[in-house]
């Protein structure tokens, strides 16, 4: 597995994007806003958690339960209405359960932030979505993708100007070809 390479070149990008964004960007710890939400991770960023939750366990144990408490709670909320399989926690991919996710769990905190200090319990290992956010990025052919913190009263030449590019879904097939397969959330990759 090519993990560490993907990581690398996604960090790498957006090290970019945030050398051409400079002050616009509004990401500092403590902004919370995005850490709002259910999102979908890929089978990879799931190992990635559970990998960095197992490192966790051994510098910090305290924190780590407290992750792992977090991810127990939210999957216990949010079990009844998940919009695909509790036991193995893969989201539902046929166009009705795709429609139940638009609106699920829009209001849960994820399991890795800590609600004392704002900040991240698992940075290190967060999944690529989380790791894209902010900046201007334009995800493979899509449209480009910013924080609605960030670039406060920039015209779309200025947010253009800090743009950069970056197919994560083809790198990830590239460099974890093993790994491909149904999605999950954050919560239920902390307590598979």
């Amino acid at each position: 597995m090519n993990d560490a390479a993907l990581i690398q070149i996604v960090d790498r990008a957006m090290a970019e994007a945030q050398r051409k964004s400079g002050a616009w960007i509004a990401c500092r710890p403590g902004c919370t806003p995005c850490c709002i939400g259910a999102f979908p991770i890929s089978r990879l960023d799931a190992w990635r958690l559970r990998r960095g939750l197992e490192i966790l366990e051994e510098s910090s144990p305290e924190r780590a339960a407290c992750v792992r408490d977090r991810a127990l709670q939210w999957v216990a909320r949010q079990a009844p209405y998940f919009p695909g399989d509790t036991v193995t926690g893969a989201l539902g991919e046929d166009e009705a359960s795709e429609s139940r996710f638009a609106d699920f769990a829009e209001d849960e905190p994820c399991p890795a932030l800590d609600p004392e200090t704002g900040a991240c319990d698992l940075y290190s290992w967060r999944p690529l979505t989380c790791r894209t956010f902010g900046p201007a990025v334009r995800l493979g052919a899509g449209a480009v993708g910013a924080c609605e913190l960030c670039y406060q009263g920039a015209t779309d030449e200025e947010i253009a100007a800090c743009e950069v590019t970056l197919d994560v879904d083809a790198l990830e097939a590239e460099l974890a070809p093993e790994m491909s397969g149904r999605e999950t959330v954050v919560a239920f990759a902390l307590t598979r």
